[in-house]
């Protein structure tokens, strides 16, 4: 057994290990964290393949932001999920149905699935002049398509700050800070007073 077929099977164990104790946890903070796990072996499968720009979106997006934001959110909300298991039973029977479909379709695709031989033959860099898959994406993305690339952020930047425009509510009864108003200020407005050792104000 060579070393990519030894580190293929420990990262494939290890993934399918982890998506089944993220179903199988009890506690949700623990299922998210096999996400976290799950998503990191998927990254190292990737890596095998030759396929580091996706290895490197899933590590940085779903586990740096959607993974994390699920973690957050659990954390803060406090689900009871006691309340929400209260009504499993009445469900199961159409999930059990669904689920029948689900492994149906599995193994009607794992059955019909074969692989082409000069596919595994074809070389993995998609551009003769580029060392990996990142250099030739990156040379297309900023060369071919730069402005629809640019165009793409400057959406992207335009949603986030309307997001935030929408989100923002000012309310009377709180205190903001303006920052105009500590500027402004001078010293006669700060009293500096001699505190005695181990002593209150």
């Amino acid at each position: 057994m060579t070393g990519q077929a030894a580190f293929f099977y420990l990262f494939a164990g290890v993934c399918i290990a982890s998506a089944f104790m993220v179903i199988a946890s009890r506690n949700p903070v623990h299922a998210v964290l096999f996400l976290i796990l799950a998503f990191v072996n998927a990254a190292g499968l990737f890596v095998l393949m030759g396929a580091e720009f996706l290895a490197l979106i899933l590590v940085v997006v779903y586990v740096g932001a959607v993974a994390v934001l699920f973690l957050f959110v659990v954390m803060m909300l406090d689900v009871d999920f006691a309340e929400l298991r209260a009504g499993f039973l009445n469900y199961l029977p159409i999930g059990a149905l669904i689920g029948v479909i689900f492994l149906t379709e599995l193994v009607l695709v794992a059955g019909l699935f074969t692989v082409d031989p000069g596919a595994v033959k074809a070389p993995v860099v998609a551009s003769g002049t580029a060392s990996s898959n990142i250099v030739a994406l990156g040379q297309v993305l900023y060369t071919r398509y730069f402005f629809l690339f640019q165009t793409a952020g400057f959406i992207l930047l335009v949603a986030m700050i309307g997001a935030i425009v929408l989100t923002l509510r000012h309310k009377p009864k709180v205190k903001r800070q303006v920052i105009a108003d500590q500027v402004a200020r001078d010293k006669s407005a700060v009293e500096i007073r001699k505190v005695p050792f181990r002593q209150g104000v």
